[in-house]
């Protein structure tokens, strides 16, 4: 016989719970939601191209003097914005007058020897002149009293004085004719010669010329629109010529420098559009195009070259530095790009180069 609690003992044992079946559309649309992602990631992978490898660049100038001396002068600070001819520094530059004052006394030196020169090259002539009329009466007296001594009517000492008389005139006139053909010389051959055109004198106007350009060189000035660098530059201190002196950062032009991979520029032409972003400025987007695509990968430029010849071999992706510019409807009233951000390409490869061929030309005038 059953009891009582017994039969609610089963009663309340709970029933097995259902197990719940994924709905059919569940197991379609997932495996469908998957492959359109990949299906358009491969899609798009050959419309587009990308990379964060890229930074701003920007011209990038070693101040230098052209001439040495002591710095008397720094007219500029660190990282201070200058204009296209500031001056930036002055080296002392008395002993580049003191060199403009010797050069230009040198020319006037020239000046006046050329004048001497034709002078003496009339002096000469006179003196020809009459050398030539001393041979003749010379030559004259001798064959007189060579006659007079065949008939014995004058002494033999006679006749060998003006014998050395004619002699003596014959070298006088060569003398003559040696001066002022060596007065003719320094005058390039002839008298009538303009000064400015004599060998010499142009030698002093060269020489002038240069001390005067080394003399406005000892104020050095900035050669384009830009931001100095860090410097140390003091008064007092002595430049050499061509020792750097300060840096400069041009303002303009600003390009951005990406390194692509080399499996990702088969499609990439010069003129195709891109954009870019600045991590500088979250949000903020520049349209721009590509300029130019470098002939060798980055370590070809290296002061030492990969050699993969040598040693255990490890096949590694090359990058090739691709130039794009900034399009300047998006230069103008941008934020302040500066040279060595990092940034973010996206090159657009299904857009047409349409300016291919003028962007092509303005890279080449850059480079």
């Amino acid at each position: 016989m059953t009891s009582k609690s017994d039969n609610t003992l089963a009663d309340a044992t709970p029933a097995p719970a259902r197990k719940r079946r994924v709905p059919v559309w569940l197991w379609i649309a997932g495996p469908l939601a998957v492959a359109g992602f990949f299906g358009w990631q491969w899609v798009n992978s050959g419309r587009e191209v990308d990379t964060d490898n890229a930074y701003v660049k920007a011209e990038r100038i070693l101040v230098a003097p052209q001439v040495g001396g002591r710095v008397v002068e720094v007219a500029v600070g660190q990282n201070q914005p200058v204009k296209k001819g500031d001056l930036l520094f002055r080296i002392d530059a008395q002993p580049l007058e003191i060199a403009v004052a010797q050069n230009e006394a040198l020319l006037a030196h020239m000046a006046n020897a050329a004048d001497a020169s034709r002078a003496k090259v009339t002096g000469t002539g006179t003196t020809i002149q009459a050398s030539r009329e001393t041979l003749a009466w010379a030559q004259r007296d001798l064959q007189r009293l060579q006659q007079l001594g065949d008939q014995q009517l004058v002494s033999r000492k006679m006749v060998d004085d003006a014998r050395h008389a004619v002699a003596e005139a014959r070298t006088d006139l060569a003398d003559a004719i040696a001066s002022q053909s060596e007065a003719a010389a320094t005058l390039s051959g002839q008298a009538n010669t303009p000064t400015e055109d004599l060998p010499d004198y142009r030698a002093a106007m060269a020489m002038l010329a240069k001390a005067r350009l080394d003399l406005a060189h000892a104020e050095v000035r900035a050669p384009v629109d830009g931001v100095i660098g860090t410097h140390d530059l003091q008064v007092g201190e002595f430049l050499n010529v061509g020792q750097t002196a300060m840096p400069l950062v041009a303002t303009s032009p600003i390009w951005i420098e990406a390194n692509f991979k080399e499996t990702e520029l088969a499609k990439m032409q010069v003129g195709q559009p891109a954009t870019i972003k600045v991590d500088s400025y979250p949000g903020a987007k520049w349209k721009a195009h590509v300029a130019s695509i470098a002939p060798a990968s980055g370590a070809e430029f290296s002061v030492l070259p990969a050699q993969n010849a040598t040693g255990n071999w490890v096949k590694i992706v090359q990058r090739i530095p691709v130039r794009l510019e900034i399009d300047s409807a998006d230069r103008d009233n941008a934020p302040v790009l500066r040279a060595g951000m990092s940034a973010e390409v996206e090159v657009d490869l299904r857009a047409p180069p349409a300016r291919a061929e003028g962007t092509a030309a303005v890279a080449a005038g850059q480079h």
